[in-house]
């Protein structure tokens, strides 16, 4: 019996320690603007944009700071590091951001009750100035947005902000020409739809990871038949596949590998083809001569479908 444990260093992702800076300042700016100019204009579509512009800036900053947090080293309690606060800003980011909508969904129901006149020219103007700084800060993070979480949620955010600000300026434009006040609250309700929409994939995938389900690209029964499918190996038991972060997958698994030779190179090429294959980084595999007795921890059910 022989076992292993391997661990690649983390992803060469490059720094966004930047784009995070430019992001928050610049949507912090933009929200005492278009809240200001909402206020004066009187028009719950820009409200509504600046406190999800709000929300935004709340995420970009809880995810820097995770990924701040995730680059300390790890310590004697915290073996793994703090790469999982990676998880915990992501999910704290998802229900921030529906806990918004529910206040900007009361906000916008009392002017459709209740329609005032809007300044369509400042809605228009402010609407305009956020389609670039959104698209500005989106593009900041388009590099990164494959491979993380909480880059992926920043940079869909900012893109959604900027389609939404396109809707608010042909909004603008439609009240002010047509004189139909209860456009303004219309188009927030579209606003809403569309935020709630474009996060619902972020928000299911935020819940995954934080209990620790395989991450969603990577298709557990396609491992168990490619490890099945090494040299040698007869069959496997207790396979484990979980995010250690958003960036960061782990693994472990028993493979029972009868009589196998040459077991320090087996599993050297087998962490190197699981980073490839399936990019899985953090390996713990151990080598067995047959299967531990029936009962025995975690195994039962793995056997029954290897042997079905």
């Amino acid at each position: 019996m022989s076992h292993a444990h391997h661990h690649h260093g983390p992803p060469a992702d490059g720094n966004f320690s930047r784009a995070f800076g430019w992001g928050i300042a610049l949507n912090l700016l933009f929200v005492a603007g278009e809240a200001a100019g909402g206020l004066w204009a009187n028009s719950s579509a820009l409200l509504s944009d600046a406190g999800h512009n709000l929300s935004d800036v709340l995420s970009l900053a809880l995810a820097w700071g995770a990924t701040l947090l995730a680059k300390r080293r790890a310590s004697e309690q915290y073996t793994y590091g703090y790469r999982g606060a990676t998880i915990q800003a992501a999910l704290l980011n998802a229900a921030l951001l529906y806990l918004a909508l529910g206040f900007i969904l009361w906000d916008t129901i009392d002017h459709l009750r209740h329609p005032a006149p809007v300044n369509g020219p400042v809605v228009m103007g402010l609407a305009g100035l956020g389609i670039l700084i959104n698209g500005f800060t989106a593009w900041l993070f388009r590099r990164g947005q494959q491979g993380d979480v909480n880059v992926r949620g920043a940079y869909l955010h900012m893109l959604t902000d900027m389609l939404v600000s396109v809707g608010v300026v042909v909004g603008g434009a439609l009240v002010y020409f047509t004189g139909w006040l209860w456009l303004d609250p219309a188009i927030s309700f579209i606003i809403l739809a569309v935020v709630g929409y474009s996060s619902w994939g972020l928000l299911r995938e935020t819940v995954r990871l934080g209990l620790q389900a395989a991450p969603a690209g990577i298709e557990v029964a396609a491992v168990r038949r490619w490890l099945l499918a090494r040299p040698g190996v007869t069959g496997l038991h207790d396979l484990h596949i979980w995010p250690l972060s958003t960036q960061d997958t782990a693994l472990t698994v028993h493979l029972v590998r009868p009589n196998g030779d040459n077991g320090n190179q087996f599993l050297r090429e087998l962490q190197h083809e699981l980073l490839h294959e399936f990019n899985i980084r953090h390996c713990t595999v151990q080598l067995e001569d047959e299967f531990p007795l029936m009962g025995a921890h975690g195994c039962c059910d793995e056997q029954v479908a290897l042997k079905s």
